[in-house]
């Protein structure tokens, strides 16, 4: 859309002056979308431009010319280039003192590539990193990345270096497609990619040397800082900055920064109780600040019950805590994610949203915990060491299972958001939490997903550890609403394994069906057919004890894919049909029949048979639409547009692959979209538009690329390598059906695999022919 009307739309954004989720609230619209209309990613409807200009208190009428110039622009679907990340955590207020240390960090951005600080817990490493990275942050344009590796976590594993170069690759814009499985792969990766920006990039709370040896820049201009408990001697290159606990005077700086000003007493001897430690100095200042009738002496006081240690700070912070925000901080000292949001913090302390968001705000004020961005929490690794430290807390086992049921019901809710229609897994929801944030789009379900991930694995790991079946199979079985999504099937498999186990354990026969399933499922769409296919046979083995059609159905739909995939279409007919024979009767199944209709016809097409296809796809489309379902109705469009094509009719094949081409973005299934858009371009090509066919190749190429769905990616190839062929690039031609037949070879696909062959003969690549 033009700039001009996403300026506008700003404006009215700013006049309002409310955030952006009121905004949503107020105007009835969701977050996600007015943030694509304010980028400019989006033309909004003109009633939502209306809504905009009353909430601003502007009349809309002179919007409407620049308006509709920017709704009647063609749009164009290049990729966006990634936008540069900060992902800098907010810089810690009064930071005070560390003038020595502060001034080799900034020197040494200007002459070397790393620097790792390192000193005890709590003595202001992170404090020092993260305000570095804030002033150094216009000196690295190409991105201020951050990633705490929680080599100090207590209750938490520290992340493994190759989903720590995934996590990172992923904030330079890389998509999964392109990201390779091994450790040595993705460093060298990381590294080529760093070499090309300009970046700072934080690499906090490191076990050790070897944690982050695989996250190091190679050549470039990039500066890398890391944070550590541990020298990091052995690595060459590193410029260390050891920090030893404040001397005297800092110490009284940030004491009294802290707390609000002056106070009459012996700072000296606060100090001392706090081991010169900012962490434990901010949280003793943070109890002075709230009492404005203390004295130092009072402080000291409330400080002298005990051991002179550090932990009398902590100690004597939590005695001021009433006993539902002791809970509260008890409690979140189990959860060992990456943090937690307020409906999470509800969910497991089992108490009202409004409740928790107090408890919360009071805890920050206290300094003992931090809310590093807007409604999200977390602890320091000292702090989370006292809150596993202080009295048991007696329901933390039911907590976490509050918890799990949390994660497992926004699952729930992320899964309708994006597929609309959800089998009727063997789910149990001990807990349902009060409220789940709203996802009324793609946008906010993958949001929501990307956000949450890191914490629902770690609940999912603490649940196994406290045998918590029903949270260990259910979160398990709806993983795959993110895996699929993202990649990293084998992490999927990881937690089926284990939820397997579980089912075993219990006996649960039903679960261990549909968890085998879901094992066959992650092997088929990561690449591994022949290992999927046991667990398949298996399933079907199973059926007959638990009589569920659903998984069934399910089950022979794959073991369909499985025989398309091999070149055996009417053996994948006969599959479908098959299950078109145990569906009952009612509208209940309405979607299993038009998937099965829909997939028949794609067989049918493969075997020349586009009469037959057609009909098949027809006698199912009407449903779709009187059900409202666009990826329904897509699938149907799909074997229409190919067999149209295959009657000789382009014009009408072009025409339906633009309409599931649109109901594929509409629903956000980017790879749906690939395959729609081949379709067009192959139709593209028959009407003799070769250049127009090219545009809509790269644009398919493009997103199986950054889907990393290699399944697909392969028929994207072949289709436009042979469009290249015929337009005269036997170069271009050539890589991309070589890489469809590396492609079919390695996934077992023969059919393809042929496919690909005949093409290159065309080409007389004979090397690749045999």
């Amino acid at each position: 859309m033009e700039e001009e009307l996403a300026v506008q739309l700003r404006q009215l954004r700013d006049l309002t002056g409310r955030s952006l989720r009121e905004l949503a609230r107020d105007v009835h619209g969701s977050s996600s979308s007015l943030s694509r209309y304010f980028s400019g990613q989006a033309v909004p409807p003109w009633p939502m431009v209306v809504a905009l200009c009353k909430a601003a208190g502007r009349d809309p009428r002179p919007m409407r010319e620049v308006w509709e110039r920017a709704k009647d622009k063609p749009q164009t679907y290049a990729a966006a280039p990634a936008p540069v990340r900060n992902d800098l955590p907010h810089d810690i207020t009064a930071f005070t003192g560390r003038r020595a240390e502060l001034a080799a960090l900034l020197g040494a951005a200007r002459s070397t590539t790393m620097v790792a600080i390192d000193g005890m817990g709590g003595v202001g490493k992170t404090a020092l990193a993260v305000h570095g990275a804030h002033l150094l942050t216009a000196d690295f344009p190409g991105g201020q990345l951050y990633l705490d590796l929680h080599g100090f976590t207590p209750g938490r594993e520290p992340v493994e270096p190759v989903e720590a170069l995934r996590v990172l690759l992923a904030a330079l814009g890389l998509p999964p497609g392109r990201m390779p499985d091994g450790l040595a792969e993705r460093a060298a990766l990381w590294r080529s990619e760093l070499a090309a920006r300009r970046a700072i990039v934080l690499l906090d709370n490191a076990a050790d040397a070897g944690h982050v040896r695989d996250l190091l820049p190679g050549a470039g201009q990039s500066f890398v800082v890391i944070t550590s408990r541990r020298r990091m001697v052995e690595l060459d290159g590193v410029r260390p900055i050891s920090l030893d606990v404040l001397p005297a005077q800092e110490a009284a700086e940030l004491f009294v920064q802290s707390a609000g000003g002056a106070r009459p007493g012996d700072v000296g001897e606060v100090l001392r109780r706090c081991g010169n430690l900012p962490l434990a100095i901010r949280v003793a200042a943070a109890r002075l600040r709230h009492r404005p009738a203390w004295t130092l002496d009072t402080l000291v006081e409330r400080l002298r019950e005990g051991e002179l240690a550090v932990s009398d700070v902590f100690e004597m912070s939590l005695r001021q805590l009433d006993p539902a925000q002791r809970r509260m901080f008890r409690l979140l000292g189990l959860a060992s994610g990456t943090d937690i949001c307020v409906y999470g913090a509800a969910a497991l302390a089992g108490i009202p949203l409004s409740n928790a968001r107090g408890l919360l705000e009071e805890l920050v004020d206290a300094h003992l915990i931090q809310e590093p961005t807007a409604h999200r929490y977390r602890l320091h690794d000292l702090l989370r060491q006292a809150a596993r430290a202080d009295d048991a807390e007696p329901d933390g086992v039911e907590a976490i299972a509050r918890l799990a049921d949390y994660y497992l019901s926004g699952l729930l809710a992320a899964d309708r958001a994006l597929l609309h229609e959800t089998a009727p897994l063997p789910l149990t929801i001990t807990y349902p939490p009060e409220f789940v944030p709203e996802m009324d789009s793609t946008a906010d379900a993958l949001a929501w997903l990307d956000l949450e991930w890191p914490n629902i694995e770690a609940v999912f790991a603490l649940a196994a550890e406290m045998r918590l079946e029903t949270s260990v199979i259910g979160l398990a079985q709806t993983a795959d609403v993110y895996f699929m999504r993202r990649g990293g099937l084998g992490r999927w498999e990881h937690m089926i394994d284990a939820a397997l186990s579980t089912a075993e354990r219990l006996d649960d026969r039903r679960s261990l069906i549909w968890l085998r399933y879901h094992r066959g499922l992650a092997r088929q769409r990561g690449g591994r057919p022949a290992e999927a296919l046991p667990e398949f046979e298996a399933v079907r083995a199973l059926m007959a004890e638990v009589g569920d059609v659903y998984v069934e159905f399910e089950v022979l739909a794959q073991l369909s894919e499985l025989r398309m995939k091999a070149g055996d279409f009417e053996g994948a007919i006969d599959l479908l049909r098959q299950g078109a024979v145990i569906l009952p009767e009612g509208e209940d199944f309405d979607v299993y029949r038009v998937l099965t209709k829909a997939r028949t016809g794609m067989a049918l097409v493969r075997l020349a048979r586009y009469e037959q296809a057609r009909e098949s796809a027809l006698s199912v489309i009407q449903t779709t639409r009187a059900r409202g379902d666009l990826q329904l109705e897509r699938m149907c469009l799909d074997v229409l547009a190919s067999a149209a094509l295959g009657l000789g009719d382009a014009q009408s094949a072009l025409e339906l692959s633009q309409q599931a081409v649109a109901h594929s973005r509409a629903t956000g299934h980017q790879i749906f979209e690939a395959v729609s858009l081949t379709d067009a371009a192959v139709a593209t090509r028959h009407l003799g538009r070769l250049a127009e066919a090219l545009t809509l190749h790269e644009e398919a190429h493009r997103i199986t690329e950054a889907t990393g769905e290699q399944q697909y990616a392969i028929g994207v190839l072949i289709s436009y390598g042979e469009t290249c062929r015929l337009a005269g690039d036997p170069v271009v031609a050539q890589r991309h059906l070589r890489s469809a037949l590396d492609l079919a070879i390695a996934l077992d696909m023969p059919a393809f695999a042929d496919e690909a062959r005949r093409n290159l003969h065309l080409l007389g690549d004979s090397e690749h022919v045999t």
